[in-house]
């Protein structure tokens, strides 16, 4: 699985890609929702992605967000801040958000859980005929 971290600071970012590379996952770095979204244009098999909120650019992570799944809806995408929680209209429902400092094996689990696809069992019907 392939994960873009977004985060303008650099020791949180490197930190954060090295433990998503020990879980297996091929890892991508931006600074900024801008060049995240630069990656995203040219790397289609990005599936997931860990953003900050904060960050320079003419869109923060929040933004990010929205135009992700928007644009990418097969992306899916986690939101993390150590200041800033979300308003009720600023992320879609399905987007998780995750206060800093959080534990990596959190972010990796739920990686995987947003992953994996969710089995739905179809409604009991009669004789099929």
């Amino acid at each position: 699985m392939t994960v873009l971290v977004v985060e303008d600071q650099i020791l949180v970012r490197i930190f954060a890609a090295d433990f998503l590379e020990d879980a297996g996952f091929k890892v991508f770095e931006a600074a900024s929702a801008d060049e995240a979204l630069t990656v995203l244009e040219a790397r289609p098999d990005i599936q997931a992605i860990v953003t900050d909120v904060e960050m320079p650019g003419s869109m923060d992570g929040f933004g990010l967000a929205r135009t992700v799944s928007e644009r990418w809806p097969g992306v899916k995408v986690i939101v993390t801040s150590g200041r800033r929680q979300p308003g009720a209209d600023e992320l879609p429902e399905e987007i998780p958000f995750l206060a800093k400092p959080y534990l990596p094996t959190t972010v990796v689990s739920l990686i995987r859980q947003m992953a994996t696809p969710q089995l739905v069992e179809a409604p009991a019907s009669g004789a099929i005929g």
